[in-house]
C-alpha cells in the first residue's frame, strides 16, 4: 500500500500505520496502481487518483467534496482501460456487522483509533478546528463538552 498525501505529516503517519511507501501527489507515476482509494474529497484528488490507476484498476472514492465540486476524466480512458470508479459513503458499512468487527480489532490493538485522531478541542475551538480540517491540517478531531 502506497500512502500519496499534500501534507508530509499525513504521509509520515500513513508509513507509521503501516503503508509501504508514501509520496505527494507529484511524485506518484501515472497509471500503475491496481486500487486507488481516493479519501480527500476534492476534484483534483479525485482526478490525480483516477490518474494512478492501471488498466483495469479499481478507484474507490469515499471523499466527500463540495456539493458543486466536478472533476474530469475521459470517458475513452474509461471504457478502453477497463478502469472502475466505485462510490463509498461512510465506508459503505453495515453498523450490526461492521461495528463488532472493528471493535474486536482495534482490543487486538490492529487498528489503533487513538492515532487517526489528529486534535481534541473545547466548544469555543471549532471554528479553529475546521479551519485546520479546510487547510488540511488535521484528519479527525474530536469535540470536549
Amino acid at each position: 500500500m502506497t500512502g500519496i498525501d499534500l501534507v508530509a505529516s499525513k504521509r509520515d503517519l500513513g508509513s507509521d500505520l503501516g503503508a509501504h511507501a508514501s509520496m505527494a501527489p507529484e511524485e506518484a507515476p501515472d497509471a500503475g496502481f491496481d486500487v486507488v482509494i481516493e479519501a480527500a474529497g476534492s476534484g483534483r484528488a479525485f482526478e490525480t487518483a483516477y490518474r494512478l490507476l492501471a488498466p483495469g484498476g479499481r478507484m474507490v472514492t469515499v471523499g466527500l467534496p463540495a456539493p458543486d465540486a466536478t472533476a474530469t476524466i475521459t470517458p475513452l480512458d474509461l471504457v478502453a482501460g477497463g478502469r472502475t470508479i466505485v462510490g463509498s459513503y461512510l465506508g459503505s458499512a453495515v453498523p450490526a456487522r461492521d461495528v463488532p468487527r472493528f471493535a474486536q480489532l482495534w482490543r487486538e490493538g490492529r487498528l489503533p483509533v487513538e492515532r487517526l485522531v489528529s486534535h481534541e478541542l473545547g466548544l469555543d475551538d471549532v471554528n479553529a478546528g475546521m479551519d485546520r480540517l479546510a487547510r488540511g491540517e488535521a484528519v479527525r478531531q474530536i469535540v470536549r463538552f
